[in-house]
């Protein structure tokens, strides 16, 4: 089961409908559950909080996430897309960040994105625990999609 819908995601159907459709959905369950209750079967999701580069408006966005020690990495893939996702604007012009997950996750982060062999280390983490990153990547054609490290903000 999980198999076929790893499967499924990484598709462009699949793609597009995590991207379009199950991240409202997501938004809605996590914000209600604390990070606890989400669609993605057999994957962490979590609730990451930017602030609009534009609007300056909060914008919450579900995110299958990572655990690097106290650290919480993201994957800016949008599925493939040739663009980057809306997110990863927002927290490059204001890399102060909250993420919402259970597992004592929840909390300010400061984001930044990884580089060099920390990037390769956390891309090859991410593949290993869902291999459609490596679909998007091929995908994405010319892009390099961005790994992104949440840092515990300090007090």
């Amino acid at each position: 089961m999980e198999r076929r819908l790893e499967d499924f995601i990484r598709s462009k159907p699949g793609s597009w409908f995590y991207v379009n459709v199950a991240t409202a959905l997501d938004r809605v369950l996590l914000r209600g559950s604390r990070g606890r209750v989400h669609i993605t079967v057999g994957q962490q999701v979590g609730l990451l909080e930017t602030i609009g580069a534009r609007s300056g408006e909060a914008r919450q966005t579900p995110l299958l996430y990572l655990r690097d020690g106290e650290r919480v990495v993201l994957i800016a893939s949008k599925g493939g897309a040739p663009h980057h996702p809306s997110w990863l604007h927002n927290l490059r012009a204001e890399p102060r960040v909250r993420f919402t997950a259970p597992g004592g996750l929840t909390g300010a982060y400061v984001a930044r994105e990884a580089e060099g062999e920390e990037r390769e280390r956390l891309w090859d983490e991410a593949v290993d625990y869902y291999a459609g990153y490596a679909t998007y990547e091929e995908r994405a054609g010319s892009r390099v999609i961005p790994v992104v490290v949440l840092e515990p903000a300090s007090a």
